[in-house]
């Protein structure tokens, strides 16, 4: 086998064991990306329901205060008295 041929098997071997290194790696990046993305998705996910939580309670609260208190809008004219609910 000449010298040139041994040459050239060898960069064709060092370049597909490359390729074949750089391509494993690639996939193990991608893999680590598209987790990274589910757990972000899972926690916006969980800030939703408790945002969602918080939006029922103040909901539930301010149904209460209206009942024990007389709430009038701010948009009605001060001379306008509401009448008392009971």
């Amino acid at each position: 086998m000449s010298s040139a041929s041994k040459i050239s098997l060898a960069a064709t071997s060092f370049f597909a064991a490359g390729v074949i290194v750089f391509v494993h790696f690639q996939q193990k990046a991608e893999q680590a990306a598209m987790h990274a993305g589910v757990v972000r998705d899972m926690e916006q996910q969980r800030i939703k329901r408790e945002r969602q939580l918080d939006f029922d309670m103040q909901r539930a609260l301010e149904e209460e205060y209206k009942r024990e208190q007389s709430v009038h809008s701010s948009l009605e004219p001060l001379n306008k008295a509401p009448a008392p609910s009971r």
